[in-house]
């Protein structure tokens, strides 16, 4: 996820904190070595457990939910799907002045997927969502607050990351530096696009780079469930704008047959990952982070016109 709850109160988590939940409630991996991960989440601190073991914490209260979905939904989801997943391997309790739950889980090699550094993974994505959709969604959670309403309509006004409270002021927040109203227009027609009218199906919920994992030059992993949720599929197709290139979303949305309506509020949702803040723009990567914004704005207008 990328919009941590800074509502509430940061959980302090460090090394001397984890290694006491790891020594108190399952001793039998105290001794392992325990280091943070390289790559940080906003929602979500992870460490290294050994060779094999990672320890995720939420930061904040709003995430503590993404704990138990992810213990129960992993291993039901993991045998139908054609890439790793992380496997639960523990339920932490609070202790150790840590408020929340926290889960044990394999850590799965590679790094975070730089998606000009990678064979395009259109096809790989492509399989992976088509599976995961396939996914019997019986007693399935729905969108919710502890999954930040991933999968919610365009027009839902809970606290998503495509609500107006906080994607209209992104967008506004960077008057003169891009043009808004191109952008904003793009939000417009997701949001008039008719909804999802097939069931609910499952989805990730944040297929950004970061939590696609690579290895040799290609994808190998898909990390991070915990805003999984039963609802619109639109919501995955933040991976068509944050990782594929223009080739690569025409071979993805063929093989995945998204019609035209899923595809402008997919837009919607591309929209959350790839917009940049001002520093960015004005960095040495301004680059790199416009022409996301640019191909997306593009693919809006040449379908309008």
């Amino acid at each position: 996820m990328t919009t941590g709850d800074l509502s509430s109160a940061e959980a302090t988590i460090t090394v001397p904190v984890v290694r006491r939940l790891v020594e108190t409630q399952f001793p039998q991996w105290a001794g392992l070595p325990l280091e943070p991960a390289p790559a940080q989440g906003v929602d979500n601190a992870t460490y290294r457990l050994g060779p094999e073991m990672s320890v995720r914490l939420p930061r904040f209260a709003r995430w503590a939910g993404q704990v138990a979905r992810e213990q129960e939904w992993l291993p039901k989801l993991a045998p139908g799907l054609p890439l790793p997943v992380p496997v639960p391997l523990g339920a932490g309790k609070p202790g150790a002045g840590y408020p929340f739950p926290w889960s044990v889980l394999s850590w799965l090699p590679g790094g975070p997927l730089d998606p000009d550094g990678v064979a395009d993974p259109a096809e790989g994505l492509a399989g992976f969502f088509a599976a995961l959709r396939r996914a019997d969604t019986t007693g399935g959670p729905p969108p919710q607050w502890s999954n930040g309403f991933r999968g919610v309509s365009t027009t839902d006004e809970r606290d998503s990351a495509i609500a107006p409270v906080r994607l209209a002021s992104r967008i506004e927040a960077l008057a003169g530096l891009i043009d808004v109203g191109a952008v904003a227009a793009v939000w417009e027609a997701a949001r008039a696009a008719p909804p999802w009218d097939g069931p609910p199906v499952w989805i990730h919920g944040d297929p950004a780079p970061a939590n696609l994992l690579a290895r040799d030059g290609r994808l190998s992993a898909v990390i991070d469930f915990g805003t999984m949720a039963v609802g619109d599929p639109a919501c995955d197709l933040i991976a068509a704008w944050s990782v594929l290139s223009p080739a690569g979303r025409r071979v993805f949305r063929a093989a995945l047959d998204i019609d035209d309506a899923t595809w402008a509020r997919g837009r919607a949702w591309g929209l959350t990952a790839v917009l940049p803040t001002r520093a960015e723009l004005t960095g040495p990567d301004a680059g790199r982070a416009r022409r996301r914004l640019d191909e997306l704005v593009a693919d809006h207008q040449a379908a309008a016109a």
